[in-house]
């Protein structure tokens, strides 16, 4: 996964859920609990998020992850990025999806 994607997949959960902790972002993006670690230290090192304390936890220790206006900013052009990847992402694959199609019509004589 690019890294560019995981801060989107982390933006994106936290912005719903700021009170996930570090082992509960990591098993929903699919990277390491040290990756998300280093991720969350960059994004608060960049002003994206800010830590609060957790009032509802019953650790006192636990924090909240949340996102400041430039975290928001910095989720709506990943969100832009990602878009725009996906969808030449979609377009290839539909593109190779009819070239496959054609290839068997020409092999059988009809379409799939």
């Amino acid at each position: 996964m690019l890294r560019e994607d995981a801060r989107f997949r982390i933006l994106r959960l936290l912005s719903d859920n700021p009170e996930m902790s570090q082992r509960e972002i990591a098993s929903s993006v699919g990277i390491s609990h040290g990756a998300t670690n280093y991720l969350l230290k960059a994004l608060v090192e960049k002003g994206h998020v800010k830590l609060a304390n957790f009032q509802a936890a019953a650790d006192k220790r636990r924090y909240a992850y949340v996102l400041t206006p430039r975290g928001l900013a910095a989720k709506a052009e990943l969100t832009r990025k990602f878009l725009v990847r996906k969808r030449a992402e979609f377009d290839a694959l539909q593109s190779e999806i009819e070239a496959l199609e054609a290839d068997m019509g020409d092999a059988k004589g009809d379409k799939v």
